[in-house]
């Protein structure tokens, strides 16, 4: 297949930049390039953008513009969350405990490990169910007087199984805990309104959205104060210091509100292209599951493991064949590792690398999912047979 005719199918890696958004950036990469921190013109003007697209993201979230701090990315906003807010509780209540799930993005799984082993905070891991998901009744069961902080994902960027989160926030705030979650995967097609959901903290990164790469946001609810991690000047009410990147905090703030506008009318055309995977890709192919909740999961998100498939083959193969998607297990060293996240739920290893996420996009079309689940089928059945997969 030509390059021309390939289709993306990783839109839980990174989406493309809405031609929208990057007419909002352009202005501030040329025109408009003064320092926000800057008492003249051009830094009021500079200002000014942060400030609406502070209070438009706001408005969104359901909550105070001064509430938010913006940050690299989804993962440095995890990495504030956890740490940040862990570090304050610390000092201020003796708090040394943590509870998290062995579901969640690298970049709270890694931050928490962190905390252990240099801070020496207890992590403790809150089991989930075959789909995924914490109970309510689990996490009253193992929070503490001396817990720091909870950390839940909204939704799982793997296996796209979503949490509900409100009844997860009621018991956190009977025991007085700050809840937060990782919104990034679930930021393009989920509600975000903080009461809403009950949490405490919340992580956006723009580029999950059709925003740019490389800035992010964390929804910070008073009167929950952390230390911050990046010192030097007073930016973010001294919460995160370093010089504002204008035009990317234009673009994300212009990317969620084109998401939250057109959410249904996407979130409609995702839910049945994504039911037609997770219906026929089981019925044509033996040996495939589906991984994640069958119904509570992203729309737009499909995933499943095959039996006598490495994933990271069958990645290779399809991008061969002009189809992007994505496999949950890891490789160092040409050594394959099968994904933590289905361990967690309970596949066995050898059946767990041999995982694939496909995801779908506005740009992705009907026809495309019906090709993809022919060529995934006879891709699969090449592999299986030691056959060569070509072009």
């Amino acid at each position: 297949m030509s390059k021309d005719h390939a289709t993306y199918l990783d839109y839980a890696a990174t989406t493309p930049l809405d031609s929208r958004v990057l007419d909002a950036m352009l202005p501030f990469f040329r025109r408009e390039y003064g320092n926000p921190a800057s008492i003249h013109r051009w830094g009021q003007r500079a200002e000014a953008a942060i400030e609406t697209a502070r209070e438009r993201m706001a408005g969104v979230l359901g909550c105070r513009p001064s509430e938010l701090v913006f940050t690299s990315g989804g993962s440095e906003s995890d990495n504030l969350a956890l740490r940040g807010i862990a570090l304050a509780r610390r000092e201020s209540h003796g708090a040394r405990h943590l509870l998290t799930t062995p579901v969640e993005h690298s970049a709270v799984l890694r931050t928490a490990e962190d905390l252990g082993r240099n801070y020496g905070f207890e992590i403790e891991l809150l089991p989930v169910d075959h789909f995924g998901r914490v109970t309510p009744a689990e996490l009253a069961r193992r929070i503490r007087k001396d817990t720091a902080l909870v950390s839940v994902i909204y939704a799982n960027n793997e296996i796209g199984t979503m949490n509900d989160l409100p009844p997860l926030g009621e018991v956190c705030r009977g025991a007085g805990v700050p809840l937060h979650t990782d919104a990034v995967q679930a930021a393009s097609q989920l509600p975000l309104d903080v009461e809403d959901l009950k949490v405490d903290l919340l992580s956006l990164g723009a580029h999950k959205f059709y925003g740019p790469k490389g800035v992010g946001a964390l929804y910070i609810r008073p009167p929950h104060a952390l230390i911050p991690l990046q010192t030097g000047g007073q930016q973010e009410r001294s919460r995160r210091a370093g010089t504002h990147n204008v035009p990317l905090i234009v673009g994300m703030a212009e990317a969620l509100a084109l998401t939250v506008d057109e959410r249904n009318l996407h979130n409609d055309r995702y839910r049945r292209m994504r039911d037609s995977f997770l219906v026929e890709v089981p019925r044509r192919i033996p040996g495939a599951l589906v991984t994640g909740h069958p119904t509570e999961r992203l729309p737009n998100h499909a995933s499943f493991v095959f039996q006598d498939v490495d994933g990271n083959e069958l990645v290779a193969a399809l991008d061969m064949v002009g189809f992007a998607c994505s496999s949950g297990s890891a490789c160092k060293t040409g050594l394959p590792e099968p994904s933590q996240v289905l361990l967690a739920l309970g596949v066995e290893p050898e059946l767990a690398l041999g995982s694939l996420r496909a995801t779908v996009g506005r740009a992705t079309d009907e026809e495309e999912i019906h090709r993809f689940v022919h060529v995934l089928e006879e891709t699969i059945e090449r592999l299986r047979q030691k056959e060569p997969v070509l072009p």
